[in-house]
């Protein structure tokens, strides 16, 4: 047999040995582990080989070959004719020389994120593990470091947990329009090449009339990910939106089922990311890019987004959010009975810019004296009250939303419920009218005060009553640009 007929064979195996078939019913029974719905904030990165140009976005390999495009003319401009310097051309200069993992993973731990999960492989087809499966990888060219892996020791002695995110199903037509004129994306293309397989697009957003991917490259992309799994033992494995291709649904029960038994070996608590429809709805937790959902639901669910708004990774003059922006989305997420992956793409040399650091800081600030509102934290019986609405789907993170003081998100934990105000007002006057006197009767009154309501980070005084308007909060002395949790006992 060949290597790829063995690696088959071997995934096969492991699929027999464990509680999970490669069948929808069978993973019907996953459940999303307590940790992830306890961890509530996580770090995305993007960092590779399109971190070197860093110009337009990380899709700089796929159009950098379509002529007419920026990044095509940028390229030109800069580096020449595609024929003589192509995306290939770039690995030498990606050294990431000064990649510390250390320092990774202790500024992820001042953000104040619970899970980490770097692109393990984008869709330019550049793993940045070492891999047996290509040589086109981090530990062999460029680096010339095991960066999934360095990452994860570090990530991992400081209590954060572990995540890869595999990206591999789209390079099936990522590099095709290096086919369409004079470039280095030539014939005769095989396995493990970067470029391979380079095969028509189609129409970009209607994946139903693109060229299927063959039955040699869908194995591949099985062997991959299981790699991966086995390599680094991940306990999150987020796919991006590619894999629900026709083709490829056939592979997903057997991916899943294989991860899954794999975990259960470990002894480990483990779950799947997947957009749109990939996956069977129960089988893993479901994402939306750049986007929420307007209301609270009833499972457990997932943000992706970055912190610049134009691109996932580094590329100089990024459009980055303000951190308040982001602080705002994670409470009305987590309101919802969901979780934010918050994406920095670090420059080439490996280390992270002035501005990722900065909101990733201010985050961790807001979080240290706020956390309580957020790790851990369930939702309530409305996920929060106010006139700013939020609009449903992905891709709407475009503009950043002004909130009102009576915009406020719930969560409750313990015996308390936190209530985020989104925007606190000036003269301190808050009112909560999801706690109205005839709404919120079962209130405990503590010295004359209902629900005993103290200020998160505040040790000022706060004045309370409540009437059939609401609960009136007053807390003059706070100035603050972040949103403010108010914290009431209910029991």
């Amino acid at each position: 047999m060949d290597d790829q007929s063995i690696a088959l064979q071997a995934i096969e195996e492991g699929i027999a040995q464990g509680p999970f078939r490669a069948d929808w019913a069978s993973l019907s029974a996953f459940e999303a582990p307590k940790w992830y719905r306890d961890a509530k904030f996580g770090i995305f990165l993007h960092f590779g080989v399109y971190s070197v140009p860093a110009f337009g976005s990380e899709w700089y390999p796929r159009n950098m070959y379509i002529k007419g495009s920026k990044e095509y003319e940028h390229h030109l401009k800069t580096y020449g004719p595609q024929k003589e310097f192509g995306y290939k051309d770039f690995i030498p200069a990606f050294k990431a020389e000064k990649f510390d993992p250390e320092a990774w993973a202790e500024l992820f731990q001042k953000a104040g994120a619970r899970y980490v999960v770097p692109v393990a492989e984008h869709h330019d087809g550049f793993q940045m593990y070492k891999s047996a499966v290509s040589h086109y990888n981090a530990f062999e060219m460029g680096p010339k470091r095991d960066i999934v892996g360095a990452l994860k020791k570090s990530v991992e002695k400081r209590g954060l947990v572990f995540g890869c995110s595999s990206h591999r199903a789209e390079h099936w037509f990522f590099m095709s329009h290096g086919k369409e004129f004079d470039s280095d994306v030539k014939e005769p293309l095989s396995r493990g090449d970067l470029y391979w397989p380079a095969m028509p697009e189609g129409p970009l957003q209607d994946l139903e009339s693109r060229p299927a991917p063959s039955e040699e490259y869908l194995n591949d992309w099985l062997i991959r990910t299981c790699e991966l799994i086995d390599s680094y033992r991940p306990k999150l494995l987020y796919f991006d939106w590619w894999i629900q291709h026709s083709a490829i649904r056939p592979y997903l029960p057997k991916l899943a089922a294989y991860y899954y038994n794999r975990a259960a070996q470990w002894g480990e608590a483990v779950a799947i990311n997947y957009k749109h429809d990939a996956f069977l709805f129960g089988s893993a937790v479901p994402d939306i890019e750049r986007g929420q959902f307007a209301e609270m639901k009833p499972y457990f669910w997932q943000t992706d987004t970055a912190a610049a708004r134009n691109s996932w990774c580094y590329t100089e003059g990024n459009d980055y959010k303000s951190a308040k922006s982001i602080v705002c989305d994670l409470c009305d997420i987590v309101s919802k009975n969901g979780a934010l992956l918050l994406n920095v793409g670090p420059k080439a040399d490996g280390t992270i810019g002035e501005e990722d650091t900065e909101i990733l800081l201010k985050i961790g600030e807001w979080l240290a004296v706020n956390g309580e509102a957020i790790y851990g934290a369930r939702v309530w019986r409305r996920f929060g009250e106010g006139p700013t609405k939020i609009e449903e789907g992905q891709f709407t993170d475009t503009a950043e939303r002004t909130f009102t003081p009576e915009d406020i998100r719930f969560t409750l934990r313990d015996d308390f419920l936190y209530a985020a105000v989104l925007s606190w007002p000036q003269d301190g006057r808050v009112t909560i009218r999801s706690l109205r006197k005839a709404d919120a009767s079962h209130l405990p009154v503590y010295n004359g005060i209902p629900g005993e309501v103290s200020i998160l980070g505040f040790g000022g005084a706060v004045e309370t009553s409540r009437d059939e308007k609401g609960l009136h909060v007053f807390a003059p002395g706070i100035s603050s640009e972040m949103p403010v949790v108010i914290r009431i006992r209910m029991r």
